[in-house]
């Protein structure tokens, strides 16, 4: 079900934030053209030796690769007849430096006027930070994401990549938007996005505390809030608990726990709270008394809000993924079967997204430039000039 059939997007972006939003309109229909250099590409796809890495193929399904060299007048000439085609334009990239490669949105929108361009930065477009390298881990601490998730002097950073993911949703959503607009108006947009702004607006629940108390939750003060807890049973295997504030809730782990006397020793939701860390050690103790093959029906039968903590190997088995048949295969014909999460958007029940894998380094470089209308004389001229 392609939603954004039609719709031609021009993904300059390199690494994740610009590329993980490509693939986002990518898995919607949208017909995405990666933009690269040619011989090298998107760093991202050398992370691990060749042009295949991983972390690239992570980020590029359901695109075609373009390898083009904008940075070269007449492979900018190239680029600027693709932007009469295109609708989105795409990149992250310092501020200034898309202006000196001719890629700035006022000089492309007098090419296209509907066009949408979006532009991601670490830091927005100007300000005391503005010129600076901005990655993941930037992004999490200048916005105040990363103290509400480390402490002590340890420097290793635990997790995934966050504030490169929520940056490239925002960037997603605000295209989409502009796209919107444009439907009715027929007018293109700007729309900026940066690590700082997409993390400060995701902080919505400690934010709106710290202002409205003054006071920041720290590093288990939402846990204690929520009664989020992750449990060890006996046999080693992990759960998580997720309580809130119904009173139902905690009644039914006591049940299932067969521990009434907790009840007396944290009577409501407050004391529950004010003593999180005491009423951590006392789940603990009991619910190393059982593997979690026993916890998990006693959980269910009393309606406690919780699941196993999977591992990432443990997915493609467990019961709930395996009904909603969140994983699919493709085929490509040089790097052979790939293994991939469907989007999470469902339409009408439908949330195929496996149109195309990620591409190899220009594979539809001579595709896309004959439907610019260039011959293969052309395309072999451009290729002695390293242009392509």
């Amino acid at each position: 079900m392609r939603i954004l059939d039609g719709i031609r997007v021009l993904d300059l972006g390199s690494f994740i934030t610009a590329p993980l939003a490509g693939m986002l309109l990518g898995e919607l229909g949208a017909d995405v053209i990666k933009v690269e250099k040619p011989g090298e590409g998107d760093p991202f796809r050398a992370f691990k030796g060749g042009h295949y890495s991983p972390q690239y193929q992570a980020h590029n399904r359901n695109k075609r690769s373009l390898t083009l060299d904008v940075s070269q007048p007449d492979g900018r000439s190239i680029f600027d007849q693709l932007v009469a085609t295109a609708d989105v334009v795409l990149l992250n990239m310092r501020p200034g430096v898309e202006a000196r490669l001719g890629l700035d949105y006022e000089r492309l929108r007098g090419l296209n006027p509907g066009l949408v361009y979006c532009a991601i930065t670490g830091f927005g477009a100007s300000g005391p930070y503005a010129g600076r390298p901005a990655y993941d881990n930037v992004g999490q601490a200048v916005s105040g994401w990363l103290s509400l998730f480390h402490e002590g002097r340890d420097p290793r950073v635990a997790g995934p990549a966050i504030s490169d993911a929520l940056a490239g949703m925002h960037a997603c959503i605000g295209i989409l938007g502009a796209l919107v607009e444009r439907s009715r108006t027929q007018r293109g947009r700007k729309v900026e996005v940066s690590m700082l702004e997409a993390m400060i607006a995701t902080l919505t629940e400690p934010l709106g505390s710290f202002m409205a108390a003054g006071q920041s939750p720290g590093l288990h003060g939402r846990a204690a809030t929520s009664q989020s807890f992750v449990v060890t049973c006996r046999d080693g295997l992990r759960l998580g608990l997720h309580l809130s504030s119904p009173r139902k809730f905690w009644q039914g782990l006591l049940q299932a726990l067969e521990a009434p006397e907790l009840d007396t020793e944290f009577p409501d939701r407050q004391a529950r709270i004010a003593g999180y860390d005491t009423l951590c050690e006392r789940l603990a103790e009991r619910f190393a008394q059982r593997d979690r093959a026993e916890w998990e029906p006693r959980l269910a039968a009393h309606d406690v809000p919780f699941a196993p903590e999977n591992q990432l190997a443990d997915l493609p088995q467990d019961p709930q993924v395996r009904h909603l048949n969140l994983f699919y295969q493709m085929q490509h014909p040089r790097y052979g079967t790939l293994t991939a999460a469907r989007r999470a958007l469902r339409y009408d029940g439908n949330n195929d997204s496996n149109f195309l894998p990620p591409p190899g380094l220009g594979e539809h470089t001579d595709a896309i430039l004959a439907e610019l209308g260039l011959d293969d004389e052309t395309l072999s001229a451009l290729r002695r000039q390293q242009l392509i």
